[in-house]
């Protein structure tokens, strides 16, 4: 099944010029609602049948807004499918030992099922030291190292999916993507996206390329990709001649560039210029409206599977 946006809306608001489109748009929002609303309906059978109802704890150190955005959309869409929210915001001078106290309480609560620390974090906190020390078992954003190791691992079952990379499977999936024997090639090489997906890629029996900052002739590279990730955080730095004709391309980078008639003083683009890899691609995701969606459905998913897990 593809999940396709409505093409004449998506003209008028990103093709003003109406100018053709070839790719279907892989459409994220509407594929995230149909997720969030089936992990809702299993959640409340799970609590029908007696079950507790699944906790997802967020944690969020000082101000920043981007975060502050981002956790709440994470709360309400874990309240919508019927989970318990518990919502900690810290003050930016949180010292690390504070921090690591209110994880190992929270480590200790049987209400609490998942914990989501956001980053980034003030300067003062290791954030790798804060990973560990989130139980391997309510570690719903896979970052633990012993998390990561299962998911390293051929044969291994992991606990969790990292869920900007889980969502971007399933929309792979969604749309039909044939990976095995495919070249998939990963712009970005972070521990929140590009190494977790190149793994998940791997195992779906693509040819996987990571590239970075100093891959050599980054655009050839690009053309050789069956499937295109772009997760670099650059504002359209992919366009449409480093696309081969007929590829998926999935666009993870959410930029804001100035734009003096819109009303906040700025729009939202990725890292792929959409309107001209529009003309090349097979199937392309939005931004917004793509993999930003996925994300909050992966993550709620991963509390329900943590608290299957406790049981």
């Amino acid at each position: 099944m593809v999940v396709i946006a409505n093409k004449g809306a998506l003209e008028r608001a990103l093709l003003p010029y109406n100018q053709p489109m070839s790719a279907r748009i892989l459409d994220g929002k509407a594929l995230a609602a149909r997720i969030r609303s089936e992990v809702g309906a299993k959640v409340a059978a799970r609590v029908a049948k007696g079950g507790p109802q699944p906790g997802l704890a967020t944690i969020i150190v000082g101000d920043d807004v981007a975060s502050q955005v981002y956790v709440r959309n994470k709360r309400k869409a874990c309240e919508e499918a019927g989970m318990l929210s518990f919502g900690y915001e810290l003050p930016a001078g949180t010292t690390q030992q504070d921090l690591l106290h209110l994880i190992d309480e929270l480590n200790n609560r049987p209400d609490v099922h998942g914990i989501l620390v956001q980053l980034p974090l003030p300067v003062q906190i290791d954030a790798a030291a804060v990973q560990q020390a989130v139980a391997v078992h309510k570690d719903v954003d896979c970052l633990h190292p012993e998390n990561v190791g299962l998911l390293a691992q051929r044969g291994r079952e992991p606990r969790f999916v990292p869920c900007t990379p889980a969502g971007i499977m399933r929309l792979l999936a969604e749309a039909g993507t044939q990976l095995a024997g495919a070249n998939a090639v990963v712009l970005g090489r972070s521990n929140i996206v590009g190494r977790p997906l190149s793994l998940l890629l791997l195992n779906a029996d693509a040819t996987v390329t990571v590239a970075h900052s100093k891959t050599r002739d980054l655009a050839a590279l690009c053309r050789t990709a069956d499937v295109l990730i772009a997760a670099v955080g650059k504002a359209e730095m992919v366009g449409g001649d480093w696309i081969k004709p007929g590829a998926v391309v999935i666009d993870v980078g959410v930029n804001r560039v100035e734009d003096k008639n819109a009303k906040s003083g700025y729009r939202l683009v990725g890292d792929v210029a959409f309107e001209e890899a529009s003309q090349v691609a097979g199937a392309i995701t939005p931004v917004p409206g793509g993999v930003g969606p996925m994300t909050i459905a992966m993550l709620i998913e991963n509390t329900l599977r943590a608290a299957e897990l406790a049981d």
